[in-house]
């Protein structure tokens, strides 16, 4: 495994994204394959298909299923990337979030929207990173796209839909809607996007309020299945938002700015 060199550490710290070339090794991509394959055939109630499943094209998703893919919390705990985490977010303490699986099936159209993910979640904090882990190879021009430095804007945009790109409410308090991140990017030229193509093992590490986007998967005969691994730092506590969050996680006694100490986020030891 590859660990977060001083490189990685600063672009992702500047740019809210960067990539770690090999980070995962064979035995593990493999295991995530599989578990990948048993997610799709014993779905969660949470999973998603953003098309008809009976088709051969297609976008789905799950999440917080590691408690029933063994091969998930295999990588939660045992790949080491928990480690790379704290490196990431200055952390002495890494607690993991939640996992999302995403597969877009060969020649799906289906375009992830604009969006950054913190105001989906049930958290706050500073300290926090996703894993975007590839499992087949992605073109750069296939993969996610990153508005770099997005993530020091301080400005918190409503979540979108996924299945038609519509805003779950209306402008509330800190809570703006997302402006036209296309045109933005056309007419201010101190604003640029990172984006990386992929080989499996690689992973791709970006904030929760890294605004990012992706494309439909053009390859004729190549699934995208990527699996995410979500992490919180020292800082992270509970937060409550004006919409049902996704994961749709319930308080369960959670007040907010309560830390996370609870067994659905647990902590995972960094060293042996």
């Amino acid at each position: 495994m590859t660990s977060a060199t001083p490189d990685a550490i600063d672009a992702f710290r500047h740019d809210g994204a960067a990539v770690l070339r090999g980070a995962v090794d064979p035995a593990t991509l493999a295991a995530l394959a599989d578990g990948v394959e048993y997610n799709r055939t014993h779905p969660s109630p949470w999973s998603h298909w953003y098309t008809n499943p009976d088709e051969s094209v297609g976008f789905w998703s799950d999440y917080v299923t590691w408690r029933s893919v063994p091969q998930y919390e295999a990588a939660v705990f045992g790949s080491g990337l928990a480690e790379v985490a704290a490196a990431l977010m200055g952390s002495d303490t890494v607690r993991f979030f939640h996992e999302h699986v995403l597969v877009k099936e060969p020649g799906a159209t289906e375009r992830t929207p604009w969006h950054h993910d913190q105001p989906y979640y049930s958290v706050d904090g500073d300290q926090n990173v996703s894993m975007w882990i590839a499992l087949d190879p992605v073109p750069e021009g296939a993969g996610v796209r990153f508005v770099a430095g997005s993530h020091r804007w301080n400005r918190w945009f409503i979540p979108r839909r996924f299945v038609d790109h519509t805003p779950y409410a209306a402008e509330s308090g800190r809570y703006e809607l997302l402006p036209d991140i296309d045109a933005m990017l056309a007419d201010d030229p101190t604003l640029r996007t990172v984006t990386f193509g992929v080989e499996p093992g690689d992973v791709v590490v970006f904030h929760y309020r890294t605004l990012h986007d992706a494309p439909g998967n053009p390859s004729a005969d190549r699934r995208r299945r990527v699996v995410s691994l979500r992490w919180v730092g020292d800082d992270a506590v509970w937060a409550e938002r004006p919409w049902q969050v996704s994961p749709p996680f319930e308080p369960d006694g959670l007040r907010p700015g309560d830390p996370l100490d609870d067994d659905r986020f647990p902590v995972v030891p960094t060293t042996p």
